[in-house]
């Protein structure tokens, strides 16, 4: 692996990490040696995630996941086994929900839904809004349950409202989701309605800025990611996106460019592990499966829920077998923003319980970082290193945001 790293401080923490004798690389071990490490590291360091949608998951599906669920990808012994320590909670407000007025409602619930699982297993979850929390709640069993909105239409226009989810707990938002919103464009939605950020959009940067909110950028236009780029007072992150190097006509991935902007900026890309975000013949398979979908839908003049049409898609499926991606294609995708930008700006952005069944071989549910902790060793990743890309990279840009707003409140 060709891991150049191109920034100062990169190449510094480089030759610290190769200098270190408590850092050494583990890429000589066999297998057996090599899982046992990865095990080590992963209950060894701070695991975090930057989105995992288990409230959305519950809201239609409600389960008790202070035991081991039989469906979804997220419960607390998974979790404990996985290394797992501070995920994300998605606040997934649907598109729809701004031209329905249900947007806020919709995200209280979630967050209610949250802070339940929190108030019901005070032994196993706490909810944390702060760097601070997800330090003190490491090692003690107890799961560090941060909050990210994805889908900036709660916030409803009104500024007032970014205080208000602030002082409900979240901690980055994702400007938008599907389609374009009133607040930016999004990648998926080709009518690219504002050319980027609106009016309000922009107002919006600002003020998440000085209240302490990370700034998103999944998700967006490619308009409106370089616009945020030049508006933001502080790094942002993509809390779960892949790299369109890989997928090239992918729009919700990330350019290179893209990614050179954003650590050019100190802040980081966490990467989804979706097969789709993952690999282009998964992804290509997806468009052929819709496409026939559809075909056969409006032939047959009957709709996609139908049972006609489930027939039609079990039979489709086991005519056109799908080949997920694995391990290595993540571990692809990491590598590639190392070589670009350097260690410090990676990390992890799975989509638990938001992709479905299209998560690659080896990371089927929260249970198997150490999988991709163990293959990222044997591509000779430093234990230093692994720290970074498991949560210390992003944790840094929390706590850039955290000191910014700190300062905003005094002047």
């Amino acid at each position: 692996m060709n891991r150049q790293i191109l920034s100062v401080t990169g190449l510094l923490l480089c030759v610290a990490c190769a200098a270190s004798p408590s850092s050494p690389s583990f890429d000589h071990l066999g297998a057996e040696e090599l899982r046992a490490e990865a095990e080590r590291v992963a209950h060894e360091t701070i695991i975090l995630d930057g989105h995992i949608d288990l409230p959305y998951r519950l809201r239609s599906n409600p389960e008790d996941v202070t035991v081991r669920t039989p469906g979804g990808d997220f419960d607390y012994p998974r979790a404990i086994e996985g290394g797992l320590d501070a995920p994300f909670m998605s606040i997934f407000v649907p598109a729809a929900a701004e031209a329905a007025g249900e947007a806020k409602q919709i995200a209280d619930e979630l967050i209610d839904l949250v802070e339940k699982i929190a108030a019901d297993a005070p032994d196993k979850f706490e909810v944390a809004t702060s760097t601070s929390d997800v330090h003190r709640l490491f090692g003690t069993g107890r799961i560090a349950l941060l909050m990210g909105m994805e889908n900036g239409s709660p916030i409803e226009g009104k500024l007032d409202n970014i205080d208000y989810f602030h002082g409900r707990g979240i901690r980055y938002i994702t400007l938008c989701h599907s389609k374009d919103n009133h607040i930016c464009d999004s990648s998926y939605d080709e009518r690219h309605t504002h050319r980027g950020l609106t009016e309000f959009g922009r107002q919006m940067v600002r003020r998440m800025n000085d209240v302490g909110i990370m700034i998103d950028v999944s998700h967006i236009s490619d308009d409106s990611f370089w616009q945020v780029m030049d508006l933001s007072q502080t790094p942002v992150i993509a809390s779960h996106s892949s790299l369109r190097h890989f997928t090239p006509d992918f729009e919700r991935n990330m350019s290179d460019d893209m990614v050179i902007a954003l650590a050019d900026r100190d802040g980081v890309v966490q990467i989804n592990f979706g097969s789709s975000f993952i690999q282009e013949d998964f992804r290509r398979y997806g468009e052929r499966r819709r496409a026939a979908i559809t075909e056969f839908c409006t032939a047959q003049e009957v709709e996609r829920d139908s049972e006609v049409a489930r027939n039609f898609v079990k039979e489709y499926d086991l005519e056109n077998p799908r080949v997920l991606a694995d391990v290595t294609d993540v571990a692809d995708h990491i590598d590639r923003v190392v070589d670009l930008v350097g260690v410090e700006h990676v990390g992890f952005g799975s989509d638990y319980d938001g992709v479905g069944p299209t998560l690659p071989t080896g990371l089927e549910d929260v249970s198997q970082f150490p999988t991709l902790i163990a293959e990222l060793m044997r591509r000779g990743y430093t234990e230093a290193e692994l720290k970074l890309i498991a949560s210390g990279n992003v944790l840094r840009v929390f706590e850039a945001v955290e000191q910014y707003a700190a300062q905003q409140a005094t002047n």
